[in-house]
């Protein structure tokens, strides 16, 4: 397979990927307040964190409000992880490889991206908003849903899964990394209820409530909702059970000794700590030293598989 087919495979799977994941905390960030004790309103900023894009929201904005950061992570036109760019991007890769891709995909994806565009202003009010999101939630699901189950396991298909495990191992490590700031326990009574409701809605932001209820049968607690998430090989979207999804469709490309190294890396790393009961400020360092090993496993990636980037003379 030419390298830059398997780039554009590669990136389209990530868009897809984080399109979703980014309408999903949206969704979930406007529907948290109902669970909020009285006087607390959900903290708008986190969004921005997760997408490392801070300083591109203030050039454009003076605070971060909710109508702002809603605008930014949906209808930005420059910022890579705005819904909007991330559909654009991923129906540019789908342009170049059409051939090795079901007809359907091209065809959802123009269809998504005309309709975020053409809807971008009823998605922002609070009255259209969940059904938008909703939408394009359904179709990058839809369209990850086709290509599962009627593309052939090739080293196309592989690519594909390596893009969107690796986006979702990196998004999982966000959620948790962006859960709403605890006010002081002398201004706020019920503080275990706030605490609760910020983990569920990490649970929510990743569709993972029902599940975590299912295997672990406990009530929502820290430590409970961090072993899950990090540590169990058997729900797709957390940490470990990506990695081994990557390992996996690396291990079925040729050259992929280092690749392989690197992920092998990120898994020991990964193993030895006890996350669960980590202090919140230790737990945003093993986050932040995670993303970085992710970080490594796609430059890895890219220099084995990918075309190099242009350099300027």
């Amino acid at each position: 397979m030419l390298s830059r087919v398997a780039e554009s495979l590669y990136w389209m799977s990530r868009n897809i990927e984080r399109a979703e994941n980014i309408a999903r905390v949206i969704n979930v960030n406007a529907n948290i307040q109902l669970d909020l004790p009285r006087g607390i309103s959900p903290d708008w900023k986190p969004l921005i964190d997760v997408t490392g894009a801070n300083v591109l929201f203030e050039t454009r904005y003076q605070n971060y409000g909710e109508r702002q950061v809603v605008r930014f992570l949906l209808g930005d036109r420059e910022g890579p992880s705005s819904v909007r760019c991330c559909i654009r991007n991923a129906r540019e890769s789908c342009r170049t490889v059409r051939d090795v891709l079901p007809r359907e995909v091209w065809q959802y994806l123009t269809e998504l991206q005309l309709y975020i565009d053409e809807n971008l202003n009823t998605g922002l009010t609070k009255r259209g908003r969940h059904r938008y999101l909703e939408r394009i939630i359904r179709t990058c699901q839809m369209m990850m849903g086709l290509l599962g189950s009627v593309m052939t396991r090739d080293v196309g298909y592989q690519f594909m899964r390596i893009g969107r495990n690796l986006e979702r191992a990196d998004m999982t490590t966000r959620f948790i990394d962006m859960r709403l700031t605890v006010p002081d326990s002398d201004k706020l009574p019920d503080l275990a209820s706030l605490q609760t409701a910020q983990w569920v809605n990490v649970l929510e932001s990743l569709s993972a409530y029902h599940m975590y209820r299912r295997k672990m049968q406990i009530k929502v607690q820290r430590e409970h909702v961090l072993w899950f998430l990090f540590k169990d090989d058997e729900f797709p979207r957390s940490f470990m059970h990506c990695l081994n999804a990557i390992e996996e469709s690396i291990g079925s490309l040729e050259n992929n000794h280092p690749c392989l190294l690197a992920v092998r890396k990120v898994v020991k790393d990964f193993e030895k700590t006890n996350i669960e009961t980590l202090k919140p400020t230790a737990l945003t360092k093993i986050v932040d030293r995670m993303q970085c090993r992710l970080i490594d496993v796609h430059a890895t990636l890219a220099r084995i598989y990918f075309l190099p980037l242009p350099v300027d003379t």
